[in-house]
């Protein structure tokens, strides 16, 4: 190895160990405010508390005022996961539709899911959505589980808002997929979902964990409608729960707030 591959290399892993060091220094400052119990300012945090000890996260489970924090994590962790296997499974299967079947309108509706996702559909809808989940909370049987204040009716709005782009990425990567596999299929008589069950499906691993991923993460972090379309504490949503934790004018509740940011 010559000296100028040496040097470089040695500039690599230094560049490398100083964006490591900016990622982590936040995430290790909220650790360490989060072990020590008087903090509820960050500016006179310590990197390394002087009285190490878990108070903040008793507190913080031990609460009486707000539900326990299990609650919340349970109702996200629900939500999520839910909204997540819907949004994969439907997507997957519009995409197969649009990326294998030719039929009329086709390219109509997929400028029309492009167009829509070009602005953000449930900033935009949300007086509409709220309106019509509403609406659907007076309806009969299905009212009491996708009406306003039910986990059911927000991963309905998600998942609507979750579809379009996610049937873009999809389908994009449905068609770098030979369509000979299809029609060798064919010719062996195989059946539309078994080629799409048994030899598609096994090939979109990458974009269906892509795709779980951001819908996982998108569902779990979003605050604006969970704090809208669920009305009671008990059906709130870890967002939500940050939120309640720092809504008090004078309220300082930073030290529990930090073991719940994590």
């Amino acid at each position: 190895m010559s000296t100028m591959e040496i040097i470089a290399t040695i500039l690599r892993v230094l560049l490398a160990i100083v964006l490591v060091t900016f990622s982590i220094f936040p995430v290790l400052w909220i650790v360490s405010a989060a072990i020590n119990p008087p903090v509820n300012d960050l500016a006179n945090q310590k990197l390394i508390p002087d009285n190490a000890n878990f108070d903040n996260f008793t507190k913080l489970v031990n609460n009486p005022i707000f539900p326990p924090f299990f609650t919340w994590m349970k109702n996200s962790l629900f939500v999520s996961v839910v909204s997540t296997l819907f949004t994969v499974s439907l997507t997957t299967l519009a995409a197969y539709a649009f990326s294998r079947f030719r039929f009329k309108g086709r390219q109509g509706l997929l400028k029309s899911i492009l167009l829509v996702q070009s602005f953000p559909p449930n900033l935009l809808a949300i007086v509409a959505l709220y309106s019509i989940i509403n609406q659907m909370g007076d309806l009969p049987i299905i009212g009491k589980f996708l009406g306003l204040n039910t986990h059911w009716g927000l991963i309905l709005v998600y998942m609507g808002g979750a579809m379009g782009m996610n049937i873009w990425l999809m389908k994009g990567y449905m068609d770098t997929i030979p369509r000979d596999i299809d029609e060798s299929a064919k010719v062996d008589g195989a059946t539309d979902w078994q080629i799409f069950s048994q030899l598609l499906l096994p090939l979109l691993r990458p974009i269906l964990v892509v795709i779980a991923i951001l819908s996982f993460i998108g569902t779990y972090g979003e605050f604006l409608l969970a704090r809208t379309f669920l009305t009671t504490s008990e059906k709130q949503t870890v967002m939500v729960g940050l939120q309640i934790f720092t809504a008090g004018q004078y309220t300082k509740t930073g030290g529990e707030y930090l073991p719940l940011a994590h």
